[in-house]
């Protein structure tokens, strides 16, 4: 039995990397129009089991029944749980109430995955132990497969190596040989930081994704744009603000 699983962030807590752009108000209506968009790609998925959202925030709880996907609430503690204690917790739910032989976890802020990178996903850890997806602007992962479930855990809260290192560097020492790097920009591209907001932006509109709720979203709110400094280079740029 694979399961999908999707854990979420109290709303309290969400993107606040994103701060200094947006009010915590707004953040919060991001968050939302995220898990919409998210939520109506994956009613075109029926190759999961079962589809779990984890997470403390009731309207996230609530709007997972309009797109068949299962909530269930979180209990927060104090102080918080680390990301990798919260990802083993949502595991361990997945293997003793849901029997699950693989277990994928995907994540809120892959704004452009697609219905087929999920199919693609599934398939690839039907076959193989492990199956990872780098995250496009660094050594993280966005989307995590593993057959067993409790084959190795996630490396996501290692503060000194990032997660995509760790995890393969430990897989290996492990002996896992059955790993597959998923090599998708759909469904590599997450929203971290604030220059992913600006290319989210343009990547809406290159995907003809203009009718997601991200992409309503930053039309509205979004005030900034990139300006390049360097005509030969495409990493050397500058934020311009807008009022």
């Amino acid at each position: 039995m694979s399961i999908l699983l999707i854990p979420i962030a109290p709303l309290s807590r969400t993107k606040t990397r994103l701060k200094d752009c947006f009010s915590k108000k707004q953040l919060k209506e991001l968050t939302i129009a995220m898990f919409k968009d998210l939520g109506k790609t994956l009613k075109d998925v029926d190759c999961f089991e079962q589809k779990i959202v984890y997470c403390n925030a009731p309207e996230i709880l609530d709007f997972a029944k309009d797109y068949d996907l299962l909530g269930i609430k979180e209990e927060l503690t104090v102080p918080p749980k680390s990301f990798d204690e919260v990802i083993e917790d949502l595991n361990n739910i997945a293997i003793k109430k849901f029997d699950a032989k693989q277990t994928v976890f995907s994540f809120l802020d892959l704004v452009l995955i697609s219905a087929e990178n999920f199919y693609e996903i599934n398939s690839l850890i039907k076959k193989n132990q492990l199956v990872v997806c780098p995250a496009i602007h660094s050594a993280g992962i966005s989307v995590l497969g593993r057959n067993p479930p409790d084959i190795i855990p996630s490396f996501f809260s290692d503060p000194n190596i990032p997660s995509l290192v760790a995890l393969l560097s430990n897989a290996s020492k492990k002996g896992i040989e059955k790993i597959a790097v998923y090599d998708s920009f759909r469904a590599g591209f997450d929203v971290d930081v604030i220059q992913d907001l600006i290319l989210t932006y343009d990547y809406l509109k290159i995907f003809n994704l203009m009718h997601t709720e991200v992409f309503k979203f930053l039309k509205v709110n979004l005030k900034l744009s990139f300006k390049k400094v360097d005509n030969n280079n495409n990493r050397h740029f500058q934020i311009i603000k807008h009022k």
